[in-house]
């Protein structure tokens, strides 16, 4: 199984954040973070580089790096960026999630 595609747009979007960055990045590493009703949050910072253990994602010009604690956790996930005229954001979708809570905030499996 694919640890994690990441959609088109959402390659867009982190190119973008990068491109207004001053500082040399190499991409963005996805986290699972304890928070939220659920229990379960996902997380993402910019990279420098990848950290030991990181399973890397090459995209066109950047790396999505999973942090190896989510690894287990993300299998299968896809990665997307939507914007609607409500909210923008990125969007990921896990076939590991059993439920989320009321607000979208959190997840859990």
């Amino acid at each position: 199984m694919t640890l994690m595609t990441v959609t088109d747009a959402a390659q867009a979007r982190v190119r973008d954040m990068i491109a207004s960055r001053e500082r040399a990045t190499a991409g963005v590493r996805v986290m699972i973070r304890s928070r939220g009703c659920s229990g379960l949050s996902y997380a993402l910072e910019f990279a420098e580089d990848g950290c030991q253990g990181d399973e890397r994602i090459d995209c066109d010009g950047f790396a999505i790096f999973v942090e190896p604690k989510a690894t287990l956790f993300l299998l299968g996930t896809e990665m997307d960026y939507v914007r609607s005229d409500l909210e923008e954001g990125f969007v990921f979708r896990n076939p590991n999630e059993k439920g989320r809570c009321g607000c979208g905030e959190s997840f859990h499996v």
